[in-house]
């Protein structure tokens, strides 16, 4: 399974099995956020078989049930770094899914001060979000997706950055709003614009990663604000 293919493949899962995350796969995803925090400065850290942050009201109502396994996502208080946060989370979510693995990415809907002080998070740190992980019960279920006129207007566009808007349509947002369009300036710059909802920088970040897979990131760059 090719990234593409991963990104087609990934639903969001709430329901797990408890089937636990093989050596292999877990090594895999540890080798790949220590990459991702190297080149971040992100604190990314994946939790396996801890049931605790998931075992409350929330989680209860939001739906999730069995989640063992998590990635918790974590930075400095800065919206610069939380686009990161979204970028690399992004980035592991999509290797997941690679590795025969379904996640779900959770900004509320867990036992946050539970969580919080288990993690030990350090001072100017801030936990942005957790994505579950592991086996799903499911492999999840399409949502409805904007068209590409609906988040870009430019007309007649290269493959190349059409191909990375219809890779950024596949991505996860919050509550599922895609709010978020792309401007193709000149020849070969690309803006990424948040048109509002709920975790922004998150948001963005996901949608810039699935944008720079389809687009290939030989063919472009992004604009400097």
């Amino acid at each position: 399974m090719d990234i593409l293919q991963a990104m087609h493949a990934r639903h969001s899962v709430r329901a797990f099995t408890g089937q636990a995350i093989p050596p292999s796969s877990v090594q895999a995803l540890q080798e790949e956020l220590a990459r991702s925090n190297a080149e971040s400065g992100l604190d990314l850290r994946l939790i396996t078989d801890e049931p605790q942050a998931f075992s409350c009201f929330l989680a209860h109502y939001g739906k999730f049930s069995n989640v063992r396994n998590y990635i918790a996502v974590i930075g400095d208080k800065t919206p610069l770094a939380e686009e990161r946060a979204g970028y690399y989370g992004e980035r592991a979510v999509l290797l997941a899914q690679r590795l025969g693995l379904n996640t779900c990415w959770v900004a509320l809907s867990f036992a946050q001060g539970k969580t919080k002080k288990s993690l030990c998070i350090g001072k100017g740190k801030k936990l942005f979000c957790l994505i579950a992980i592991g086996y799903g019960a499911t492999q999840g279920v399409q949502h409805r997706s904007k068209s590409f006129a609906q988040v870009c207007n430019v007309q007649n566009p290269p493959a190349w950055f059409r191909a990375g808007v219809e890779a950024a349509l596949l991505a996860p947002t919050a509550i599922n709003q895609q709010k978020f369009s792309f401007e193709l300036v000149g020849e070969r710059e690309v803006r990424a614009v948040q048109t509002g909802g709920f975790c922004r920088g998150l948001d963005l970040g996901i949608v810039k990663y699935h944008f720079e897979c389809g687009a290939g990131k030989e063919n472009f760059t992004w604009v400097k604000e």
